[in-house]
C-alpha cells in the first residue's frame, strides 16, 4: 500500500503530461477514488459503458432504418462482456459471451459495430480479443479457433492449427501469443496465422501452467500469463523463459483466489483482476503490492466477476465487469 516506485526516465515527460491532463480533467469528479481521502488519489472511477450511447455513439439513421426494414432487432447493450482491447487510437473492442458477439466502439469515426458472425464462423464463446493495426483477432474457446478480420468485419483467416481451447491473446514483436487453456501451453503465430512455436506444459514449476487464462505484454516485450489454477501471474521472455512471478494463492492482499485479466500501464505497473475478491490489485514488476481498488457490488467502482483488462496509452483502465453487464473505466492519476 506504499507509494508507487519511480519508473525509468524514458518517456517520463510525455507520461507526466498525460497524467497531469488526466488529473485536471478528473479534479471535479464525484466518483470514488483509491486510496480514499485523505491519502493522495492514485485511481479514479471515470464511467461505466453498457453500450455505445455511453460513449456518445449513436447508430446512423440509415442503419436504424435498414434494421427496421429487414426486421433485425439491434441489441446495443452488453450482456456478459469478457475480453477487452484497445487499438492505437483508443477505440474499444469487447467480446460478449452472453450475446455471442464482438462489439467495436469506434470513437474515432463515431460509429459502432457488432459482429456475431465473421465469414463462415459464428461466434459461440468469444472470450478474448487483440488488435494489430486494422486487424482484429478473436479467440473463441468453443469453436475452437482464433478468427482474424478487419475493422469492417471482413474475414481474413482462422487459426485452428492444434488449438483445443484458445482463451487469451496478446500481440508483440510481430507475433500473436495464444493461451490454450486445456493443453496448458502458449502457442505463437505470426500475424498471418502461421504457427511459429509453443511452450509450456501442465505443472506448478516456473514456466509450467495450470489452465492459463489471460495474457498481456509489457513495454519490454515480456509476456505476462495469468496461471489461473496456480493462482499467480508468470512473467516470461517471449520464448517462454521464466523471469518472475506476481502473486500466489491466498486470501489476503497481494494474493489471488481466482485471478483473471492482466494488463500493464505506461509506468510498468501490473494490474490483475480477481473474480473471487471482485477487485483489481496493482503490483510493481518485482511482485510487490502497491494498491488495490474495487469490492463486490453493483455501484460505481464495484465489481461482479471482473475479467479482462485493457489499458490505453493515456493510462485509462478498462475492466470487463462481466455479471454487472458493463465495462468500467478508471484513470491512473499518479505521475510515477
Amino acid at each position: 500500500m506504499n507509494a508507487f516506485w519511480r519508473p525509468p526516465k524514458n518517456n517520463s515527460l510525455a507520461l507526466l503530461c498525460l497524467h497531469l491532463s488526466a488529473v485536471a480533467a478528473l479534479a471535479d469528479s464525484s466518483g470514488p477514488v483509491w486510496p480514499p481521502p485523505p491519502a493522495a488519489p492514485r485511481i479514479a472511477y471515470v464511467q461505466s459503458i453498457t453500450g455505445p450511447a455511453d460513449l456518445g455513439i449513436r447508430r446512423s439513421f440509415w442503419k436504424r432504418f435498414f434494421s427496421a426494414i429487414v426486421g433485425i432487432r439491434q441489441r446495443d447493450v452488453l450482456r456478459n462482456p469478457l475480453g477487452v482491447a484497445l487499438n492505437e487510437q483508443g477505440d474499444l473492442l469487447v467480446t460478449d459471451t452472453g450475446d455471442h458477439s464482438v462489439s467495436f466502439f469506434d470513437r474515432t469515426h463515431h460509429d459502432f459495430h457488432r459482429w456475431r458472425k465473421i465469414g463462415a464462423y459464428e461466434f459461440i464463446s468469444p472470450v478474448a480479443v487483440a488488435v494489430a493495426g486494422n486487424k482484429f483477432f478473436v479467440a473463441d474457446s468453443a469453436v475452437p479457433a482464433v478468427i482474424a478480420f478487419d475493422e469492417k468485419g471482413k474475414f481474413r483467416f482462422a487459426i485452428t492449427n492444434g488449438l483445443a481451447r484458445p482463451v487469451a491473446l496478446a500481440i508483440a514483436g510481430g507475433k500473436l501469443f495464444v493461451a490454450d487453456s486445456s493443453t496448458h501451453r502458449i502457442v505463437t503465430f505470426d500475424l498471418d496465422g502461421r504457427k511459429l512455436g509453443e511452450f509450456g506444459r501442465r505443472g506448478t514449476a516456473s514456466g509450467e501452467f495450470n489452465f492459463p487464462s489471460h495474457l498481456t505484454v509489457d513495454r519490454e516485450g515480456h509476456l505476462l500469463v495469468t496461471d489461473s489454477m496456480n493462482a499467480r501471474v508468470q512473467i516470461l521472455e517471449p520464448g517462454g523463459k521464466p523471469l518472475g512471478v506476481v502473486g500466489g494463492l491466498g486470501d489476503n492482499s497481494g494474493h489471488f483466489s481466482r485471478p483473471k485479466g492482466v494488463a500493464v500501464d505506461g509506468f510498468g505497473h501490473v494490474y490483475v483482476a480477481d473474480a473471487a475478491f471482485d477487485n483489481v490489485q496493482i503490483f510493481n514488476p518485482r511482485g510487490q503490492l502497491l494498491l488495490y481498488f474495487g469490492e463486490p457490488g453493483q455501484a460505481a467502482g464495484e465489481f461482479w466477476l471482473p475479467n479482462g483488462i485493457a489499458i490505453g496509452r493515456d493510462n485509462r483502465i478498462y475492466v470487463a465487469d462481466t455479471f454487472n453487464r458493463r465495462v468500467q473505466v478508471f484513470q491512473y492519476l499518479g505521475t510515477e
